[in-house]
């Protein structure tokens, strides 16, 4: 359901998006049933993904990438909501923690990792939620020791997207534990280092296929070199970071509701009640014409947002408000349209139950709603 023009995107996009919705089709929607049921994608996916250049489109070309801008990331993960394809964990690897390394790591970093990063051999993931601290990461308890040259680092991480898979963690620590308002370092972990150990492959109420884990770390050594930045600047990069890794969030949400839409027409163009169509009732036409106009004008922000990213605008509460608007609106869709397929939307062997448990994380993760009206309504009552 696509009914206006997106100047945010030229042709050079569009080509873009054909490419990766045939990679889609063949690469991702044949095998992700047998993901959900594994609790993973397989790593040959992100191979796949890497050769075909669709992981960390954005980075600079001596380091693996394309040299391309935000906006192929943006097409790219759109896509995959669109589709439904919830289990790959790209956008977190992508467009999340590889921009750890390109704002600011080392180039010594870059050239280390994004490389591995853009082919798919090394999958990345970001460590920052604790048992006690999600939206308050000043909460956390995981703590980085200097010893030498070293960071030796105790604690533990929850609801890790990646967490099984990843090769790299952008792990968020407190390097001045004494100061409850700051001291947080963000550090590269590797996942081969002693002391570092994966936990439970975490049942979840949604995106049965990507894996999310447990990380734990005893006493684990990991050189300063290791270190994005200086110490105790991580809250600074985290802020810088999270109204792109929200936005990303809204985009995929923006997929996800088109892919929602576009399916419930269908059905209800197909399926009988009383005689006629379900697309015949009133009913059915007005909350659908209601859902799309909505889904649209989101759609129409977003993408304003997408620019602004490219350009380097993009701030704090205007993704805040990406995030929320696009993220909720995906849920009332899921949950509005599961209607329309009366006691099919209730059997799993229908996509738009899985489209409806997938939806819920939109109003936890990133940040909770709740969190974005506290962010948006800091600036419109400064």
């Amino acid at each position: 359901m696509q009914t206006l023009q997106r100047p945010t995107y030229d042709d050079d996009h569009e080509m873009y998006r054909d490419a990766v919705r045939r990679f889609i089709e063949t690469e991702i929607k044949p095998f992700h049933e047998q993901w959900e049921k594994e609790g993973m994608v397989d790593r040959e996916v992100w191979r796949k993904a890497g050769a075909a250049g669709f992981l960390c489109s954005n980075a600079p070309e001596e380091f693996g990438g394309a040299g391309a801008d935000f906006r192929f990331n943006a097409v790219f993960t759109e896509e995959l909501g669109r589709a439904g394809a919830t289990g790959p964990g790209f956008a977190v690897h992508s467009d999340m923690a590889a921009s750890y390394i390109l704002n600011f790591g080392t180039q010594e970093q870059k050239k280390r990792w994004v490389p591995r990063m853009a082919a798919g051999e090394c999958i990345a993931a970001i460590g920052l939620t604790e048992p006690a601290a999600g939206s308050d990461l000043r909460a956390m308890k995981t703590t980085a020791v200097r010893d030498g040259d070293d960071y030796v680092i105790n604690g533990q991480k929850t609801y890790i997207s990646n967490g099984q898979l990843c090769d790299i963690v952008m792990l968020a620590t407190k390097t001045d534990p004494e100061n409850p308002r700051g001291g947080m370092t963000f550090i590269i972990v590797e996942a081969d280092r002693e002391g570092f150990s994966r936990g439970r492959n975490l049942s979840k109420l949604g995106l049965k296929a990507q894996d999310t884990s447990e990380l734990f770390f005893s006493d684990m050594r990991v050189p300063v070199s290791n270190r994005i930045g200086d110490e105790g600047q991580g809250m600074k990069i985290a802020m810088h970071n999270l109204a792109e890794e929200r936005l990303s969030i809204a985009v995929h949400a923006i997929g996800m509701c088109h892919g929602i839409i576009d399916q419930t027409i269908a059905y209800t163009k197909e399926r009988e009640a009383f005689g006629q169509r379900i697309a015949d009732f009133q009913n059915t036409r007005f909350k659908i014409a209601e859902m799309g106009a909505q889904l649209q004008a989101t759609q129409v922000f977003v993408d304003h947002c997408v620019g602004l990213a490219v350009t380097g605008e993009l701030d704090a509460t205007t993704a805040a408000m990406a995030k929320m608007i696009a993220g909720e609106l995906q849920w009332k869709m899921a949950d509005e349209c599961l209607q329309f397929y009366g006691g099919n939307g209730y059997m799993m062997e229908y996509d738009i139950s899985h489209r409806f448990l997938d939806s819920r994380i939109r109003k936890i993760a990133g940040g909770s709603s709740e969190v974005m009206r506290e962010i948006i309504s800091r600036k419109l009552f400064a």
